[in-house]
C-alpha cells in the first residue's frame, strides 16, 4: 500500500505533478498478471513462444511478445489501451493493424490505435447502426479525422447499401487534407487485400480553384471566374453558338458533355490537385466533372457553406440520399456559420449598386420584348405553375438561388404583380426606395420580422407573399434574360434574399437600422442588418433530410 503514498507524494515533489503518478500507481495495479495478459494475447490471435514474456527485475517488469496478424475483437477492447502503450514504448508494432468493432472488420493505416481513437470509432459506429445524429469530442492531434475515415468506410464497404459520405470542412486546405488522408487510407485497405471495387472519392470546391481554361483560370478574383466561365458555358449561350459562328465556347466543358458520366473519372480518391492534373491532361473541366460524378462518388468532401448555406446548398447537395453519412468536422464554431449564411447587411453602395441592377435589368426586359417577346411569355407561363419547375431548370446555369423557401410555397403560383417582368421590376425598384428611406436613422432601430412588414404595408402598401418570392423570381428573370455576368447583379441579388428571408421567417430573425457602419465611425452611413437569431433555421433542413 505504501505505493499509494509514497510514488504520487515523489512525483509531487520532484515533478510537481501528483496526479499522473496517482494514475501510474493505480494502472500498475490493474493490469492484468503475466499469465492472464500472454493468455490474452494468445486469444486475440497472436501465436506466442513458451511462456510468451520475459521477466525483469524479478518480474516488476515483463516484455510480453507475439506474432501473427492481430485480431482485436471486442473481447480484447478493455486492453487495447495496454497495448498501445506496450507497443508504443516496447517496439511490438503490428504491421497490419485490423480489429474488430462488433461484427464490422476495421482496417486502420497506422501500426497502432490509440484508445481514444477507438472509443471514437465505438461511438460513431452506434451512431450509424442506430441511423441517428451522434456529437463526439476529440482532443486536437489525436488523429480523429483517419479514425472517423478508417471506421466509415470499413462500415460503407462492409454492410450493404454502400451509404455514401458527405465530409463537410471548413476551408481548403483542411478539404485537402482530409482527401491526402482518405487517399492513404485507400491504398492501405487495397495493400491488406481489400477489395473495394469502383470507390471514388473527390472534393469539390469553387471555379477559381479548379478551372483549367488558359485564359480564364488566369483571373484573380473568383466572380470574374464565375462570369467568364459562364459566358462559355450557359446553356442558351450553347443554344445560340449552334447558329451563330464567332461565340466562343469551352472546350473543356464541351468535352464533359459528349460523354456517358460512368466514363468520366475512373476509380480512385483525387485531392483537388489530382482533379485538376486529370483535366488537363484529359481536356475537361475539373469543375464541372466533379459534379457530373457526384451520383457515383462514394465519398464527397466539402466546405460547410455546400450544405448549410441554403443558397448554394440547393445547388450542390440536393442530389444526397437520405441514407447518406453526413460529417461536420471541426463543428465547434459550426452555430456562427450557420448564422452568417442567413444574416444580411445592406449599406447605402449595396442601395446604389442595387438600383442600377434594376434599371439594367428593366432595359434587358424591353429590349427581350422587342427581340424575343415569347420567351417572356413562356416564364409567365412557368410561374403560373409555380416554382418546382423552375427549380429544376436551374442546374449550373444559376448561382442566384434562393435562401430556404418551405417546399409548400414551391408549389404555389407566383404572386400576380410580380409575375411579368417588367411588373417585377418596378416592384422591386419601389423596394429598394423604401429601404433607402428607412436607412435615414439617427438611432438604432430594432424590430422584428412582422414589425417591418407591416410597416411596409402602411408605408408602400406592398404585401407580404410577393416579397416572399422575390429571390426566387429575380432568378426566374435572369435565367430567362440569359444573364451571365451574375456579379453586375449581385447587390439586387441581396436585396432580394433580404425580401424573401423578412417574408418567410415570423421569427428567428431580427431587422436592425443603424446610423453608423462601425462603433467608431462619426460620419453618418447607415447600415441595415437582417440578423439571423436562431441556427437551427439552417442545421435543421440538415437533420430532417439526413438519417445520421
Amino acid at each position: 500500500m505504501h505505493s499509494f503514498y509514497v510514488i504520487p507524494k515523489l512525483g509531487e515533489l520532484i515533478a510537481n505533478d501528483r496526479q499522473s503518478y496517482e494514475y501510474l500507481v493505480e494502472s500498475i495495479r490493474k493490469f492484468p498478471a503475466q499469465d492472464e495478459f500472454a493468455q490474452i494475447i494468445r486469444d486475440a490471435g497472436f501465436t506466442t513462444i513458451g511462456k510468451g514474456y520475459e521477466n525483469l527485475t524479478f518480474g516488476t517488469v515483463a516484455i510480453h511478445s507475439g506474432s501473427g496478424a492481430a485480431a482485436l475483437k471486442s473481447r480484447f477492447a478493455p486492453f487495447a489501451s495496454w497495448w498501445c502503450y506496450l507497443s508504443r514504448n516496447f517496439n511490438l508494432a503490428l504491421h497490419t493493424m485490423r480489429f474488430f468493432i462488433d461484427d464490422l472488420p476495421v482496417i486502420f493505416p497506422y501500426d497502432y490505435v490509440y484508445p481514444e481513437q477507438y472509443q471514437y470509432m465505438c461511438g460513431l459506429k452506434r451512431s450509424l447502426d442506430s441511423k441517428g445524429h451522434g456529437m463526439l469530442e476529440m482532443p486536437s492531434g489525436t488523429g480523429k479525422t483517419v479514425s472517423l475515415l478508417s471506421l466509415i468506410i470499413a462500415y460503407q464497404q462492409f454492410y450493404p447499401g454502400r451509404r455514401k459520405l458527405v465530409y463537410c470542412s471548413r476551408t481548403v486546405p483542411e478539404i485537402d487534407k482530409a482527401l491526402a488522408e482518405l487517399k492513404r487510407l485507400m491504398e492501405y485497405r487495397q495493400q491488406q487485400g481489400c477489395q473495394d471495387e469502383n470507390f471514388i472519392g473527390l472534393g469539390l470546391t469553387s471555379r477559381k480553384n479548379l478551372c483549367v481554361h488558359p485564359r480564364v483560370s488566369m483571373e484573380r478574383k473568383g466572380a470574374v471566374v464565375d462570369a467568364r466561365c459562364r459566358e462559355m458555358t450557359s446553356s442558351w449561350v450553347r443554344t445560340k453558338a449552334q447558329t451563330v459562328g464567332n461565340i466562343e465556347l469551352c472546350d473543356f466543358y464541351e468535352k464533359i458533355q459528349t460523354m456517358e458520366t460512368s466514363e468520366l473519372l475512373p476509380s480512385g480518391v483525387y485531392t483537388l490537385e489530382d482533379l485538376t492534373d486529370y483535366g488537363k491532361a484529359n481536356g475537361m473541366c475539373p469543375y464541372f466533372l466533379s459534379r457530373r460524378v457526384i451520383p457515383m462518388a462514394d465519398v464527397i468532401i466539402y466546405s460547410f457553406h455546400y450544405m448549410l448555406d441554403p443558397k448554394v446548398a440547393e445547388l450542390v447537395s440536393k442530389q444526397f440520399e437520405r441514407d447518406s453519412i453526413v460529417v461536420f468536422d471541426e463543428a465547434h464554431n459550426i452555430d456562427s456559420i450557420c448564422i452568417d449564411s442567413l444574416s444580411i447587411d445592406i449599406n447605402e453602395r449595396t442601395l446604389r449598386a442595387s438600383t442600377a441592377s434594376v434599371e439594367r435589368l428593366g432595359e434587358r426586359v424591353e429590349e427581350m420584348k422587342a427581340e424575343n417577346s415569347e420567351k417572356l411569355r413562356d416564364e409567365y407561363d412557368r410561374l403560373v405553375e409555380g416554382l418546382r419547375d423552375a427549380l429544376a431548370a436551374r442546374d449550373e446555369d444559376l448561382v442566384l438561388a434562393n435562401p430556404i423557401l418551405p417546399d409548400n410555397v414551391l408549389h404555389e403560383a407566383v404572386p400576380g404583380n410580380i409575375r411579368k417582368a417588367d411588373h417585377f421590376v418596378r416592384f422591386m425598384k419601389r423596394f429598394i426606395e423604401y429601404l433607402k428611406a428607412r436607412m435615414r436613422v439617427m438611432h438604432v432601430v430594432a424590430e422584428n420580422t412582422p414589425s417591418f412588414l407591416k410597416h411596409i404595408r402602411e408605408v408602400t402598401y406592398i404585401d407580404r407573399k410577393p416579397l416572399r418570392f422575390c429571390a426566387e423570381r429575380l432568378a426566374s428573370l435572369v435565367r430567362t434574360l440569359e444573364i451571365t455576368d451574375l456579379e453586375e447583379y449581385g447587390a439586387l441579388a441581396k436585396v432580394a434574399g433580404f425580401a424573401t428571408l423578412c417574408a418567410t421567417y415570423d421569427t428567428g430573425f431580427m431587422v436592425l437600422f443603424e446610423p453608423f457602419e462601425s462603433d467608431q465611425s462619426t460620419i453618418s452611413n447607415p447600415v441595415l442588418h437582417l440578423a439571423c437569431l436562431d441556427a437551427a433555421i439552417a442545421i435543421k433542413p440538415v437533420f430532417q433530410r439526413f438519417h445520421t
